[in-house]
């Protein structure tokens, strides 16, 4: 079977027999320009975050150029595409840098396991390591939990 070429990531969360699925979402900004690793912006990351209820914020790291986050819907969530245009538009009218923009798209992945979500905090969790930025990966300040996603 022959994948289709894409410029941009297919949207949409299937979750079967009503789960709440957790989602891996990694947005970046415009160009890959490197912004976001920066007190103000974490600070307003959350703050965004903590008021965009529609869906939760579980774990996340802030790389310099893009965000990978755990996330979860909410009681009568949007859908994400909507949710992610949403805290972007609300994050830079506190942010007011015209300069610092956000790429156009983002994109999701509905983890089917506790072991792909673990699999995959672990591969975020390294990415500053990884990436040079620290000896280890507690030391990097740009990471957190806002609210507690279970598997279960």
């Amino acid at each position: 079977m022959e994948r289709a070429n894409r410029s941009h990531p297919a949207h949409g969360i299937l979750t079967p027999n009503d789960e709440i699925p957790i989602v891996f979402l990694t947005v970046c900004t415009k160009d890959r320009q490197p912004w976001l690793a920066c007190d103000r912006v974490h600070e307003t990351l959350v703050q965004t975050w903590q008021r965009a209820t529609s869906w939760l914020v579980g774990r996340y790291v802030v790389m310099p150029d893009h965000i990978h986050a755990f996330v979860s819907p909410n009681v009568n969530a949007l859908p994400l595409e909507n949710w992610v245009t949403y805290w972007k538009s609300q994050f830079s009218k506190t942010h007011k840098l015209p300069q610092h923009r956000w790429q156009t798209d983002h994109w999701d992945t509905r983890l089917r396991s506790w072991q792909k979500y673990d699999e995959k905090w672990e591969y975020v969790r390294l990415n500053p390591v990884r990436h040079g930025l620290v000896q280890n990966a507690h030391e990097w300040p740009y990471q957190g939990v806002i609210n507690d996603l279970r598997w279960d």
